[in-house]
């Protein structure tokens, strides 16, 4: 259980809200990288900023890379994932945000759905694999005027170190529906998802319109349904075959195998693809018999 306790603090903790500061119950914060008491890991050495600028770009919209080094990779692209490595800050210095305070040298990153501010991604996709830089995020583009209470003020800019990693290709492809398998539990050998199984995932879900418009985890219950519910979206269930318990998930669905030319009410555009972030909670009953 080690295992899935530490996937999903960082699955939590890489939501829309990812990986900011939050102050305990004692008031105190998780530690800076600007602290000189604190020792930084390698990877966080791999984005101290350089003295020496390579190139720069600036946009209409107030956005500003420039580029401490300039990688030899291919050109970022929508909807694929890319390893990150990389730490926010605020004008103040004060760093809110770094796949550092996971504990990790890099984490994954699906471009153009907003798992990070509308600048980020406006800035991942002017990028290369290998690119090392740095981007000022305006705060209309960052947080904008709500902020996040007690940790960003409103219409704070962001400043991002970022480099770019390799690409994560698709663990599978099946009609159309993309499936990265990020995490599994390499202890469990008889917990896969089958076409009649059982399954309780915990999940956010959204679309380039409306990121993550809905999560397990407000309701603080995992997801439960048949592989054979009629309402199961069609690409979901293409998506989770084979699957195991533990396994944690990006999932991109097509719109002709989520709800097509319809959209689903007000948070689902007509022809819209959906993200999934996933982790399997539970097979068959067998999380109870572990």
């Amino acid at each position: 259980m080690k295992l899935i306790n530490c996937i999903l603090i960082g699955l939590v903790l890489s939501a829309c809200t990812s990986g900011v500061d939050t102050p305990t119950n004692n008031g105190t914060k998780a530690p800076s990288t600007t602290d000189p008491g604190n020792q930084m890991s390698e990877a966080e050495k791999l984005i101290e900023p350089k003295k020496t600028i390579a190139d720069k770009k600036s946009f209409p919209n107030g956005l500003r890379i420039q580029w401490f080094e300039k990688g030899t990779g291919e050109a970022v692209k929508d909807g694929s994932v890319y390893e990150i490595n990389f730490k926010t800050r605020l004008k103040t210095g004060e760093i809110i945000d770094g796949n550092y305070k996971l504990q990790r040298d890099m984490l994954p990153y699906l471009v153009g759905y907003g798992m990070q501010t509308p600048g980020f991604d406006i800035a991942m996709k002017e990028l290369h694999v290998g690119d090392f830089v740095e981007i000022f995020i305006p705060g209309q583009l960052a947080r904008g005027e709500k902020g996040i209470p007690g940790i960003v003020p409103p219409n704070s800019p962001n400043i991002v170190f970022l480099r770019i990693g390799k690409e994560i290709p698709p663990t599978k492809v099946v009609d159309g529906v993309r499936v990265w398998k990020l995490e599994e539990n390499p202890e469990i050998k008889d917990a896969g998802i089958t076409a009649t199984s059982n399954v309780a995932i915990h999940y956010f879900v959204g679309t380039k319109s409306n990121p993550r418009y809905d999560n397990s985890y407000q309701r603080n219950t995992p997801f439960a349904f048949g592989m054979k519910d009629a309402s199961l979206i069609p690409g979901l269930r293409k998506a989770m075959i084979n699957a195991k318990m533990y396994d944690k998930l990006y999932i991109l669905v097509p719109a002709s195998e989520a709800y097509g030319s319809k959209g689903y009410v007000d948070l689902v555009k007509p022809n819209e693809d959906l993200f999934y972030d996933v982790i399997v909670m539970d097979v068959d009953g067998k999380s109870v018999q572990k």
